[in-house]
């Protein structure tokens, strides 16, 4: 779904707006983190014993971090577009400009390099006493447990980028409750806001909660659960967003469906039409 979405915002020129290309990196950075997930972690259910080497879970670390980061970093990217679309409507085209979303775009995308490459660097300078990890995915704190001693470093840094997306979120609440002020006045408004902003809403509600059950579980130490749930809790950030996102989009907003079913029955009327080509051809024959 992640793919058909990005393809179908690529291949339609009516969709080619702030809102919806936004909506499409979103759901290419869905299948980013999946990336740095889901290949070892098949692999590890085909095998006997779980093994990462260093290198890789470093790797995994950046590519998970980076997706994770850039979720809340591109859902703010989104939200600023629809509080001027809806709060400043007269002004939108001349403040979302083409110049403008590719800046949000570069700042959403290398905005969290520049945190995760410092977070990955300190955590290696600490060298490995243990080798057991008991997620099913490399994290940075995973790897401080591993280390031969503790490191204030990584802390304070986790909390100055947890301090960072906590602003985040609040932008986007700020943002939220000034559309709902505008939206309430009227009824189009209302029924704008439902097409185009719940979505979003519901968007930042799933990442937001898949999130805090990572970060509960990675530095909470939690214990007093059974290790699976833990586990299954932990992960969520890497399920869900991908496979709500382009399902709540998809259902939600009108232009993304009706393109969607106008590429199918494109696609369908063509394969039909090679086969009755072919039929022709081979009663000509």
């Amino acid at each position: 779904m992640n793919v058909t979405i990005i393809i179908t915002v690529r291949v339609d020129k009516a969709l080619h707006e702030p809102m919806y290309i936004f909506l499409s990196n979103l759901c290419a950075n869905g299948l980013y983190g999946t990336v740095g997930f889901y290949p070892k972690f098949l692999i590890d259910l085909l095998s006997d014993v779980a093994v990462i080497s260093y290198t890789q879970c470093v790797v995994q670390i950046f590519v998970i971090y980076h997706s994770a980061i850039s979720e809340i970093s591109i859902l703010t990217a989104m939200a600023f577009d629809r509080y001027v679309a809806i709060c400043r409507p007269l002004q939108y085209h001349s403040i979302l400009t083409s110049h403008m979303v590719l800046k949000l775009l570069l700042l959403a995308w290398f905005y969290p390099v520049s945190l995760s490459v410092p977070v990955i660097f300190l955590t290696a300078r600490v060298p490995i006493c243990g080798s057991l990890i008991s997620k099913l995915f490399c994290d940075i704190p995973s790897i401080v447990k591993q280390g031969c001693y503790q490191t204030t470093e990584n802390r304070i840094l986790g909390i100055f980028i947890m301090t960072g997306q906590v602003i985040q979120v609040l932008l986007i609440c700020v943002s939220y409750a000034q559309i709902v002020r505008v939206c309430l006045r009227s009824s189009a408004g209302r029924r704008r806001f439902t097409q185009t902003c719940l979505p979003h809403i519901i968007a930042l509600f799933v990442t937001i909660l898949s999130l805090l059950f990572d970060v509960s579980y990675s530095w909470a130490y939690i214990t007093n659960l059974p290790l699976a749930l833990r586990n299954v809790l932990g992960m969520q950030f890497l399920i869900l967003p991908p496979i709500c996102n382009p399902l709540v989009y998809g259902l939600q907003l009108p232009q993304i469906r009706t393109a969607i079913l106008k590429t199918y029955l494109k696609t369908k009327v063509s394969k039909n039409k090679r086969n009755n080509r072919r039929s022709v051809i081979k009663a000509i024959g």
